[in-house]
């Protein structure tokens, strides 16, 4: 298995709140992922993904509450397009078990309750695009 190199890493930070997305684009940068674009929601960021000139994110990182198309939708739509091959990782404020397993049975690779480090971003990222234990 080849080296991790988070540099040459893209994420899609979905989320409703703009702080939310500083803060996770951050903690992303301490883990030497810079290539991050944001949606607000999960409509936008399938419209950014459908962009042909706009280069596809290796990983989602998703809010589980968002307006328009949220983190579950979100997850279901992927698991249910053969095409759509991105893992997504939720990240969400919410602690019930039974919302996390729901997530996780309708496509979510993982389930992050905040607040969230960054070793925590970078070890389920590894582990979402394959690089387990390569840190």
């Amino acid at each position: 298995m080849s080296e991790f190199k988070a540099g040459n890493v893209r994420v899609l930070v979905v989320d409703g709140q703009r702080g939310m997305r500083s803060i996770l684009r951050q903690l992303l940068a301490q883990i030497g992922i810079e290539d991050v674009i944001e949606a607000r929601n999960g409509e936008e960021a399938l419209e950014m993904i459908d962009q042909p000139e706009t280069p596809e994110p290796d990983v989602i990182i998703c809010d589980l509450r968002l307006d328009k198309l949220d983190g579950l939708e979100l997850c279901n739509m992927f698991r249910r397009d053969k095409d759509r091959v991105m893992p997504i990782i939720i990240v969400t404020g919410e602690a019930d078990e039974f919302l996390h397993d729901v997530a996780r049975q309708v496509g979510a690779v993982e389930v992050l309750t905040k607040p969230v480090s960054a070793p925590d971003l970078l070890e389920q990222i590894q582990a979402a695009i394959g690089f387990a234990g390569n840190a």
